[in-house]
């Protein structure tokens, strides 16, 4: 009736297929009205828990708060979605006034004495319940995620435990969005078309479609992507101009109006802060406790075990390119001689393979082909839902039993969408609500100009094949309970599922089919494929250390304690990484402090190691699928079955067990980077 009465979109279920979201209704002015309405309405659910009379018991307790909050969940998953990949001013501002609201909101639920009282007693008495096994998990993480959260800390104690948590808010929400800004004013702008050399003629014309969609016509303007480490230093033979994107994309967050310095010392300050109050003594021991590394001395073990080795590999590469270079190579033109020594070894020029990976056959024959021959998957398009930007696809996803979901790419970069790729939902899976998954992934691929064909380097592939394996195990979740659905594991489990998949771009089955000229149709050569395959491994010490360093200066800045003040950014991101061994000049930390948004402005704080922690079962997981066959149903069954369609019903690593057989072993990782010596 309100949804009538207002028409506000979100104050009632979509009226679409799957509930998936009514863009065409949906305009920026309800967004604050729905979220008011949507806390409004889960707070007075859960009054209505706290005010039963009766016992508590798990279904009037634990289901009705898995039940609470659909209003909230509708708006929020749309929202946030237009933060990452539509911003707009208006959306930044409403992001700006809503978030620590909904830190406050989130405070005002788990620590509610009268239902933490009610949560506990339930957990004190979990075995005479008589609950299932996904049930008896659901509680005692209920109980876990309160207890962390600081329900047990005394009333002046969670007072200020509700501050921290609404100016941690805030500060992550601005970090956010000075970084998008900041990013977008460092791109650089070519005047002179002769300093584009080197790069593919769809780059340069991807380059001057983005000057003139900012009023720079006749000029080339080369955006910045996420990472430190930008595509076109590859191909450029302009070494001035190396330098110069190099230097702007490692200076982003360092002066000006975008200057990130001062949140990064605020948000690390407070985060240590919380900590303590909760138990801990800094950041990363309380990020670690759910996680499936446990403490931070198994973090240390596997990193300290990786760094040395991955850092001396980085120095002889170095070395190895500046003999290639005849003089001593500085950080910018590291990938641009990485290729042609590349090139020379292994007879492979990767810029030349792009027009076999043109995005469609890429998607279609590829990523959907695999997905098929694997899980019995049918990917088919369609056109008759609104989406969030005119970029935007929709598909069906069936598989033999019928529909599962659907799945939404938005595969273009534009200047309102924050770099790097994700995966997240509309809809989440559960069969307590009886909703169904409608996933979502978001790329930065260059748009070319209109007509030309969008044209992939290898890494846009891997990226396509590894955000699909997040968007399957979405898919693939059947789970009862909300809280557990899909790729809600742990954050060092996360990527596990989908870095398996990016195993099959390189199947031979799958590439033959997918790796075709797009003029012609000719299939990539086999010995082509060989050589790439060898050609992977060539600068892995670079690609370790470059990681690692950024995962080791997420520790450091996450294990300071409240009593040590930190007020210089670089002198303490050098001296990290100094201290932990993985200073190379030309291999920089895949993200420095300032544009580090993985940990300062999204959910990997104190967790950015996850990424090699899920490669650990990921290699081994990629050796049980090459001893039993490779692309079987039988095999992709057997992964469904154990590990994707479980979510977080389970405990991650009691299903990689039961998948597998074993506990991991780390040789097959140290094998694939070449860290064995």
């Amino acid at each position: 009736m309100l949804a009538r009465v207002t028409g506000n979109p979100f104050l009632a279920p979509s009226p679409l297929p799957f509930a998936f979201p009514d863009f065409d209704a949906i305009r920026e002015e309800h967004f604050l009205p729905a979220f008011a309405a949507g806390m409004a309405e889960q707070r007075a659910e859960v009054d209505a828990i706290t005010a039963d009379p009766g016992p508590a018991s798990f279904e009037n307790t634990i289901v009705a708060l898995e039940r609470s909050g659909a209003t909230l969940e509708r708006v929020s998953n749309v929202f946030f979605t237009l933060v990452s990949s539509c911003s707009t001013p208006g959306i930044r501002e409403i992001e700006a006034e809503v978030a620590p609201q909904l830190a406050a909101h989130a405070d005002a639920i788990t620590l509610d004495p009268v239902l933490f009282a009610r949560i506990e007693a339930l957990f004190a008495a979990r075995h005479d319940l008589d609950l299932d096994a996904e049930s008896l998990r659901l509680l005692e993480r209920r109980h876990r995620d309160a207890v962390r959260a600081g329900a047990r800390l005394a009333p002046d104690e969670q007072g200020r435990l509700r501050e921290l948590n609404a100016e941690l808010s805030a500060l992550s929400t601005e970090f956010g969005a000075r970084l998008l800004a900041g990013a977008n004013a460092a791109a650089v702008l070519v005047d002179d078309p002769a300093q584009l050399d080197g790069l593919p003629a769809d780059t340069v014309s991807a380059a001057a479609r983005a000057a003139a969609d900012r009023g720079h016509e006749g000029a080339h303007l080369l955006t910045l992507v996420l990472p430190t480490g930008q595509p076109a230093l590859a191909s450029l033979t302009d070494r001035g101009l190396r330098e110069r994107l190099h230097r702007a994309s490692t200076g982003r967050g360092l002066g000006g109006e975008h200057d990130t310095r001062d949140l990064v010392l605020r948000l690390a300050a407070l985060r240590a802060e919380r900590a303590r109050l909760l138990g801990h003594p800094h950041h990363a021991s309380w990020a670690v406790e759910t996680a499936t590394a446990g403490t931070v001395e198994a973090i240390d073990a596997m990193l300290g075990k990786l760094a040395p080795v991955a850092a001396a590999n980085a120095r002889a590469e170095a070395e190895e390119l500046s003999d290639a270079a005849g003089f001593p190579v500085e950080a910018w033109d590291r990938a641009f001689y990485a290729e042609r020594v590349r090139r020379e070894r292994f007879d492979l020029d990767t810029a030349s393979l792009r027009p076999y990976f043109e995005l469609e056959r890429v998607l279609h024959d590829g990523v959907f082909h695999a997905a098929g021959r694997l899980y019995g998957l049918r990917v088919t398009e369609r056109h008759d839902l609104p989406v969030h930007h005119p970029d935007v696809r929709v598909f069906d996803v069936f598989d033999e039993n019928g529909q599962l979901g659907l799945f939404v790419a938005d595969l273009y970069a534009r200047d309102s969408k924050r770099g790097g790729a994700w995966m997240n939902s509309f809809v989440a899976q559960s069969h307590l609500l009886g909703s169904r998954p409608v996933v979502l992934n978001t790329l930065n691929i260059a748009k070319p100009a209109d007509g030309e064909p969008t044209l992939l380097t290898v890494d846009n592939v891997r990226t396509l094949f590894h955000e699909f394996g997040h968007a399957l195990h979405g898919l693939f979740s059947d789970v009862r309970y909300p809280t557990f659905s899909g790729t809600s594991v742990p954050r060092d489990f996360v990527e596990y599922p989908s870095q398996v998949n990016e195993m099959w771009l390189e199947d031979p089955q799958v590439l033959a089919h997918y790796a075709r000229h797009h003029e012609t149709g000719e299939p990539l050569a086999a010995e082509v494929v060989e050589r790439l395959a060898r050609a992977r491994r060539f600068g892995e010490g670079f690609a370790t250390t470059e990681y690692l360093a950024a995962a080791l200066l997420d520790q450091a800045w996450h294990r300071l304690t409240p009593d040590v003040e930190i007020d210089d950014v670089e002198r303490f991101e050098a001296d990290a990484l100094a201290a932990a061994g993985v200073v190379e000049p030309t291999a920089p930390p895949r993200y420095r402090t300032t544009y580090f948004n993985h940990v300062f402005g999204g959910g990997y704080s104190a967790a950015y190691y996850s990424y090699i922690w899920s490669e650990v079962l990921d290699a081994d997981t990629v050796e049980w699928f090459t001893e039993n066959g490779g692309l079987r149903r039988e095999n992709g069954e057997a992964f469904r079955r154990e590990l994707l369609s479980r979510g977080g019903a389970v405990d991650p690593m009691e299903a990689y067990r039961a998948f597998r057989g074993r506990d991991p072993e780390l040789a097959p990782l140290l094998t694939r980077r070449g860290l064995t010596g």
